[in-house]
């Protein structure tokens, strides 16, 4: 088997005049690993580089804060480099961050949906980097769950958020790097922007055919097949149904206390979805909603990943709380923003109103099929992998 590199490795092995006696910051945490587990700003400091920053998304430079929480500036403990935090009140590197700065790298793995914060903190990296004119570089790195399926409504301008910053669908089935590419010239960044590709990843590959290690780029996407359901049971993120956050299977199981789970893999069964099973299930969250409480629902199984469809899969577990529970189910309340987070996620109103008016999934999905149409089409200019 062809060996795949991610770019990381394609950087040390010929591209170091890139950052060599540059002073370099980085955009990380802990899944930019090579493939034998070592991890990037140890990679670059053997090698001789000057990093006098790092940067810390979403869970920090280490991986070590949970979802949500507040990403705090200080010291790396390992290497004494200097951190600043990108998840907080400041998201967008500011000019002093990138005072002692030549060249900001981006290396972190994505997950392929749309509202996987690390794409935006990349943007707006990105951005700052435009403006303070310094070189950036995206270190690629595979989307785990291939490059081939296309899922999902183009977000709306009205819903931009740090869950969806640019009009892209929802499973994107594209690398960080090729979202890099569009962000800078479909969207107008005009970033110095350098890509550092993948060797040997072609597009219809899983993360399990690459021969790299799983590394969980954050806390609640621990296996493959989380991952491949993560674009469409995140929007249980949007509603009061657990999405197993705090459990073992977090995006693989949905329940809460009130529900009844043979009722509900009964209704999603009899709909035949493509590649998936559901299974009745009970499990009790460690953390997160209905902490140490029982929940009842459902475990979705994947029996063939090529013919899953992870957002219209969300879309019917989110339609068979509603219709089965419709006493005990709710969407979350509009938070600071006025805006609900099912929305956000969504990057739209119009999917959570029809569904409240019990409108079948598959008009919700016709409803985005012609500017799906059309983003594939843009997005064919920025592909860099067969």
């Amino acid at each position: 088997m062809l060996k795949i590199k991610p770019g990381l490795e394609v950087l040390v092995d010929r591209e170091m005049g890139l950052v060599r006696g540059k002073r370099v910051g980085v955009v990380t945490n802990h899944s930019a690993i090579t493939s034998d587990l070592i991890h990037i700003v140890d990679v670059l400091l053997g090698a001789g580089v000057q990093i006098t920053a790092l940067f810390g998304p979403e869970h920090g430079v280490r991986g070590d804060v949970a979802d949500g929480q507040e990403i705090k500036s200080g010291k790396d403990p390992r290497t004494g480099i200097p951190v600043f935090s990108l998840y907080g009140p400041i998201k967008k590197p500011t000019p002093e961050m990138l005072r002692d700065i030549d060249v900001l790298i981006y290396d972190l793995q994505d997950a392929g949906a749309r509202f996987y914060t690390f794409t935006y903190t990349m943007s707006y990296a990105m951005q700052a980097c435009a403006e303070n004119r310094k070189q950036f570089i995206v270190l690629d790195r595979p989307n785990p769950i291939g490059g081939i399926v296309v899922e999902g409504n183009i977000l709306e301008k009205a819903f931009s958020s740090f869950v969806g910053l640019h009009p892209i669908p929802i499973r994107h089935g594209m690398t960080i790097g090729e979202l890099a590419l569009m962000f800078n010239n479909q969207f107008g960044i005009g970033a110095n922007l350098e890509v550092v590709t993948i060797q040997g990843w072609k597009r219809a590959m899983w993360w399990d055919e690459t021969g790299l290690p799983w590394v969980m780029p954050s806390p609640n996407l621990p296996t493959l097949d989380a991952v491949a359901l993560f674009p469409g049971m995140c929007f249980l993120e949007g509603t009061n149904v657990s999405e197993a956050r705090g459990t073992t299977k977090p995006f693989e199981m949905a329940g809460a206390p009130w529900a009844d789970g043979h009722k509900l893999a009964d209704r999603l069964n009899s709909i035949g979805l493509p590649g998936v099973g559901f299974r009745a299930a009970s499990f009790i969250p460690f953390a997160s909603k209905y902490q140490q409480q029982l929940c009842h629902g459902i475990q979705v199984h994947v029996f063939d990943r090529k013919k899953l469809r992870s957002v219209e899969v969300g879309l019917h577990v989110v339609k068979a709380f509603l219709d089965l529970f419709p006493g005990e189910f709710e969407f979350r309340a509009p938070g600071p923003s006025g805006k609900c987070h099912f929305d956000l996620l969504l990057g739209s109103d119009k999917p959570r109103l029809l569904l409240s008016k019990g409108a079948p999934v598959e008009e919700i999905i016709q409803s985005w099929e012609d500017d799906l149409y059309g983003f594939k089409q843009v997005r064919e200019r920025y592909l860099l992998y067969s």
